[in-house]
């Protein structure tokens, strides 16, 4: 129901300071860029991101202290026999091997940690700008938008892993290149610059990198979505036989995810190639120099030791710092996505204002997309019909009343209570008009929690909509009675079973004014009859009397109407009576009973 909202409909987003799901408040406003969303993620987990940068650190201290330990026992203990020193050597190496293992898992579990709850709060907010009541022009269908608060959110999540484990890694290379600077100077040197000269040059494939990824998460994300849209329209799909050419589109879909998987893939994998390979050629132009030192004698057996050893260390760091680079690009390519969706501006701007009187919908010289000086007005205790000869003209007409049209593209005055629609603040609006279109959706649960749109709605009153929406049989039909199941989207109910329990949720919410558009298109002639009698009999019973507008081709429906307004090419055609204008406009008389 595109105009029910739940009790915080009309409220504005959130503010980003307050406190999220996960009781840890934002400290910047909403993201507008990739950078502004990496700041943010490190400021809000910063506590784990520092216990896990200071104990992977520390991890990485103690794996670049062991081959120093190694060599300092080789010329200490082992080259003068002294047992003594060797027996300090052994302790310090069990002390030194207790600290490696205790570091890392520790720095290891607050790293995951953060990223995981970053995971859920981009997860949370990403969902909330999805479902804010407002609406968002982001330009993402819904399985696109579905990929990025999962898939997208948890590789931007990335982030704070990314981070920790680069500062972890540049510590190794420190560590690492002061003990062979203690070793030999020039040895030490040459390892200061050859590592940042290897990290800038395996930049360059990294921003390859980024662009596949974008490519990937985006024909995956348009794969979702078309999926998502043949599931929905499956039982449609069927019926008129078109399900092998919806197959067929969907084949080349996942194909163009395909491809561009694999193109991520190759450059992911051709990539950590290039990462290997330097790293393996540094450490080899490393060990050689330090054996021609050896052989040389400026080296002893044990900083011969310390320098091959730190120089096979050092292939690790220096290869975890190309993988950053990738899982950098990564993060980057779905933060972009992401930033994308939560800066989409809002659908619908509402404004502050409630409604100034009775809730009298009025449109005067209104025009929208197809319409063209409209003239219209439903008054409380009103039933109006409108017969539209172009679909397009109905959703213009529905988007009006349900405050999703820009105001800067409608012309003339549209007001509710004598207040134009667009100052209305959102609570007003939806608490006052309810806009039931075609397509209204069904939830997974039961015909109670679908029907129950407010806490505390008796029994009584769900039954009476049912009647009135001619969906009794679903409940005297079934053992469960209110109870009985409703699965993933409808999918065991028929289609006519689905239109009228959407129908009965509209008047389980009773508004001041209800909008139907075409609410019986899916029943037989006997059931739209009891449907467009239940419907009035329910308008008129409520106190005060509900106006309702129904937008539809069917002759029981507007023959229960006060008057029928006939719209032809976006204009006013004619106004009267459902019989009158059966007698006298031949344009109505064959659009409604053909």
């Amino acid at each position: 129901m595109s105009a029910v909202a739940p009790a915080d409909a009309g409220r504005e987003r959130p503010a980003p300071d307050s406190p999220d799901a996960a009781g840890t408040p934002d400290t910047t406003a909403v993201p507008t860029s990739v950078r502004a969303l990496r700041g943010r993620t490190l400021r809000r987990n910063r506590r784990h991101v520092v216990l896990g940068v200071v104990m992977l650190s520390l991890h990485q201290v103690a794996e670049a202290l062991v081959p120093v330990a190694i060599g300092l026992t080789i010329d200490w203990a082992v080259v003068p026999g002294d047992v003594r020193a060797l027996a300090v050597c052994v302790t310090g190496m069990a002390v030194l091997f207790t600290v490696l293992a205790l570091a890392y898992r520790t720095g290891a579990r607050f790293s995951l940690r953060a990223t995981e709850n970053e995971a859920h709060l981009l997860r949370v907010e990403a969902a909330r700008r999805a479902l804010d009541p407002r609406g968002e022009r982001s330009g993402l269908r819904a399985g696109e938008v579905l990929s990025v608060a999962t898939s997208d959110a948890e590789q931007a999540a990335q982030y704070v892993r990314a981070w920790s484990a680069s500062i972890a890694l540049v510590v190794a290379v420190v560590v690492a290149t002061v003990a062979l600077l203690a070793v030999d100077v020039p040895l030490g040197l040459g390892v200061l610059v050859g590592v940042p000269l290897l990290m800038l040059l395996l930049r360059f494939p990294a921003a390859r990198i980024t662009r596949r990824s974008e490519a990937k998460q985006a024909t995956a994300a348009g794969a979702t979505a078309l999926a998502t849209d043949l599931v929905g329209g499956l039982r449609v799909l069927m019926g008129i036989g078109a399900r092998h050419n919806a197959a067929a589109r969907y084949r080349a879909a996942s194909t163009r995810a395909l491809e561009a998987s694999v193109g991520a893939a190759a450059s992911n994998g051709l990539y950590r190639g290039l990462v290997t390979a330097s790293s393996a050629l540094f450490l080899a132009c490393v060990a050689g120099v330090s054996g021609w030192m050896a052989l040389d004698g400026r080296l002893s057996v044990g900083e011969l030791v310390i320098v091959i050893g730190l120089a096979q260390f050092l292939a690790e760091p220096v290869q975890g710092l190309g993988m950053v680079g990738q899982m950098f690009a990564t993060a980057r390519a779905s933060a972009r996505r992401l930033v994308r969706l939560l800066n989409a501006p809002a659908a619908v701007t509402p404004g502050d204002r409630d409604c100034g009187g009775e809730p009298v919908v009025a449109l005067s010289g209104v025009g929208y997309r197809t319409l063209r000086d409209v003239d219209l007005e439903l008054a409380p205790g009103e039933l109006v019909g409108v017969l539209t000869a172009d679909p397009r003209d109905a959703e213009a007409l529905l988007e009006l009343l349900s405050g999703r049209a820009d105001p800067e593209r409608v012309h003339g005055a549209l007001t509710v209570g004598g207040v134009p629609v667009h100052e209305l603040g959102l609570d007003a609006l939806r608490g006052t008009v309810l806009v039931e279109e075609h397509g209204a959706a069904l939830f997974e649960g039961t015909l109670r929690s679908n029907l129950t749109v407010r806490a505390g709605t008796d029994e009584d009153r769900l039954l009476a909509a049912l009647r009135a929406a001619a969906a009794q049989d679903l409940v005297s039909g079934h053992p469960e009675g209110l109870d009985r199941p409703v699965a993933d989207r409808a999918a065991n109910l028929s289609g006519g079973q689905r239109q009228r329990v959407a129908l009965a949720r509209a008047l389980v919410a009773d508004p001041p004014v209800l909008v139907l558009h075409d609410p019986t298109t899916a029943v037989d002639a006997v059931t739209e009859e009891a449907i467009a009698r239940g419907v009035a009999a329910a308008r008129e019973e409520r106190t005060p009397a509900g106006a309702t507008l129904v937008v539809a081709n069917s002759p029981a429906l507007l023959a229960r109407a006060d008057r029928v307004v006939v719209l032809v090419g976006g204009r006013v055609h004619r106004t009267g009576t459902h019989a009158r204008l059966v007698e006298e406009d031949r344009y109505y008389g064959e659009a409604v009973l053909r």
